[in-house]
């Protein structure tokens, strides 16, 4: 795991000497520095050794010299790759870097690479010979990548801020950036807080002519939700052996590690199927387990992750988030978040990271479950949207809103009132921005108060609208798979798993999104994955053998945090001087006032207000 960084064009090595010691976070182990200043080409790295730690170093050369890498990863399949590499004739100068795999692999297969991988990537091959700069990032978009061109530079980073410290680029924050954060909760790629910067979306390959400075982005692989045409006698025990199957495979491959590893328990199903998988594969006398607890106690799941580790007989940590301590960590974490994010389990994952490196190098996570198998409460109410949707007349809706909102508000976690609340939401608006507007921070009608000017729903829900028509599937729970496989999980899920990882220095793999278990899964039928109302069904049916009931089938709490109560508190001070891109500040003065009062709840508005503030001034 490691930063990566470069340019073609204006600069010098001060230049990239700024941008990699920004990364400095992502590989604490060794630096690396590569420029041509005749040609106008420069790229650098920042090492955590992970693999191959003696022969690994970066940018790394073919012997020949006409290729050159610098990446940001780990390939899982790459001894299988390297020995198909080998019959073929290339001979490799290292012992087992997976780095050196990407050289000769291009070589061999030129921009079908990515196709042959399994992993986690973001990369950029220098092709001497051609003229060309081949960049990639990996299916699910796991490991970051940025670019922009400007000042007739081209410019890539792992991190906006490293991107930010070359002399060429000027970066202004993006109003309608700023209204997907606000609508999300997060920015989309390919946007970018700033414009003219983007992010190359998961399944993308970027090419750049070095003659004519021409690029263009392809997309290699998209997640396609393709179900069987014919489904087996008994899809409970013929699926759930194929889960499994694959899983421990999946486990295995991320077991592989020259430093030590660990994982991420909450307790919950993913994560526990995956400590279960590592403690049969490696023993649980050999396996660690991390994971954070919380003093409110509808948040709290330390019990549970307590459970799981008893049961699997693993070596548990156990760290717990009070509010004192968020408030120490907050401005750490926000002073070196890279691009702004709203979801406020960045804290607790922050911590968990923070204390998992103590330990391990290498941690494993469950990220994917919740979105490959229908986890979300969302899922949950899709069937009664759809009914009051189709019952209840359009003119009663606001009536009926106006008198929910008299509910009394409760910060406990995932309380009712603000399910109902979120769901009523949506319901005014048709089906494809279902999805955005539960889960944003403020709803379209907030949007054109915040920005005084009418909200384009197409623009500001561009990407949602995409993954909603995208899906070939007409059943709702398919499309709402989509939107949350192609979209949350990326832009949200991944960034801040990769964020606070690498803040920590700590390398994070995630298991579920293995790439022959993925097309396993996306074969399978969405009411298999939500059925008569059980989230996870044919997962929690898979692992049966693995886990026990108690553990499959109790309610999901999810990784929350209880930001709602320690902002009615006042705990967080607010700036309310004129916000950035026309933004009225006044608006959130409103929203906090009734927020404190008891009248409403606005606490995801509000944190994400917060948070671009504390950003923007840090």
């Amino acid at each position: 795991m490691c930063g990566i960084c470069g340019f073609v064009g204006k600069g010098d090595t001060g230049d990239l000497a700024r941008m990699n010691a920004a990364l400095v976070h992502r590989g604490p182990d060794a630096e690396g520095l590569w420029c041509d200043e005749k040609r106008g080409i420069f790229l650098g790295h920042r090492r955590l050794s992970i693999i191959d730690l003696e022969g690994g170093s970066q940018p790394m050369w073919s012997a020949d010299g006409r290729l050159c890498v610098v990446f940001n990863g780990e390939i899982y399949n790459h001894l299988d790759l390297r020995d198909e590499l080998q019959k073929k004739g290339h001979i490799f100068q290292t012992d087992h870097s997976d780095t050196e795999v990407l050289l000769y692999g291009y070589r061999e297969w030129g921009p079908d690479l990515p196709a042959k991988l399994n992993g986690m990537w973001a990369f950029a091959i220098y092709d001497r010979d051609r003229g060309k700069l081949f960049l990639s990032r990996d299916r699910f978009g796991k490991k970051p990548l940025y670019y922009t061109f400007q000042d007739r530079t081209f410019v890539f980073s792992s991190e906006l801020t490293a991107l930010a410290r070359h002399r060429s680029i000027s970066p202004h924050i993006s109003e309608l950036s700023l209204k997907k954060y606000f609508a999300y909760g997060f920015i989309p790629a390919p946007f970018s807080l700033y414009e003219h910067v983007y992010k190359l979306p998961g399944g993308f390959n970027l090419v750049l002519d070095l003659s004519t400075m021409d690029y263009s982005t392809i997309r290699y692989w998209d997640f396609v939700l393709e179900p069987f045409d014919r489904l087996p006698s008994n899809p409970e025990q013929e699926w759930g052996e194929e889960i499994r199957a694959l899983l421990l495979k999946a486990v295995k491959r991320r077991l592989m590690s020259d430093v030590p590893l660990g994982v991420f328990l909450s307790g919950g199903i993913d994560s526990s199927s995956v400590a279960a998988c590592a403690a049969q594969i490696a023993g649980s006398d050999r396996v660690k387990t991390f994971s954070i607890g919380f003093e409110e106690a509808s948040f709290d799941e330390s019990r549970h992750s307590r459970q799981v580790a008893s049961m699997l007989g693993t070596e548990h940590y156990l760290e717990t988030l009070s509010l004192k301590r968020a408030r120490a960590l907050l401005p750490e974490i926000a002073r070196r978040l890279d691009e702004p994010m709203g979801d406020s389990s960045l804290l607790p994952t922050f911590l968990l990271c923070r204390e998992t490196r103590k330990h391990v190098t290498v941690a494993l996570g469950g990220d994917g479950g919740d979105e490959l198998f229908a986890g979300y409460d969302p899922f949950r109410a899709l069937r009664l949207a759809s009914l009051y949707e189709r019952l209840v007349p359009k003119p009663l809706h606001e009536g009926i809103r106006m008198m929910v909102a008299r509910l009394p508000v409760s910060h406990r976690n995932m309380s009712f009132d603000f399910k109902v609340k979120r769901t009523l939401r949506g319901l005014s608006y048709p089906r494809r921005l279902w999805n955005p507007v539960w889960l944003g921070p403020l709803s379209p009608g907030e949007l054109t108060q915040l920005f005084k000017e009418p909200i384009e729903l197409e623009e500001v829900f561009s990407e949602a609208i995409e993954q909603w028509e995208a899906c070939r599937q007409e059943d709702m729970v398919d499309k709402t798979l989509q939107f949350y496989t192609k979209l949350y999980l990326q832009d949200d899920i991944l960034m801040k798993v990769d964020r606070a990882s690498m803040m920590n220095s700590l390398e994070a793999r995630a298991p579920y999104l293995d790439i022959e278990l993925v097309d396993f899964l996306r074969r399978i039928p969405g009411r298999y994955k939500f059925r008569n109302g059980v989230s996870k069904y044919i997962l929690k049916k898979a692992l049966e053998p693995l886990l026990p009931r108690r553990t499959l089938y109790r309610p999901k709490k999810g990784f929350g945090v209880p930001i709602g109560q320690w902002l009615k508190d006042g705990y967080f001070e607010f700036g309310f001087e004129k916000g950035p891109a026309g933004l009225d500040a006044g608006f959130f003065r409103r929203k906090l006032e009734e927020h404190r009062k008891g009248l409403e709840d606005h606490r995801l508005g509000l944190w994400n207000y917060w948070l671009l503030n504390f950003f923007r001034h840090r």
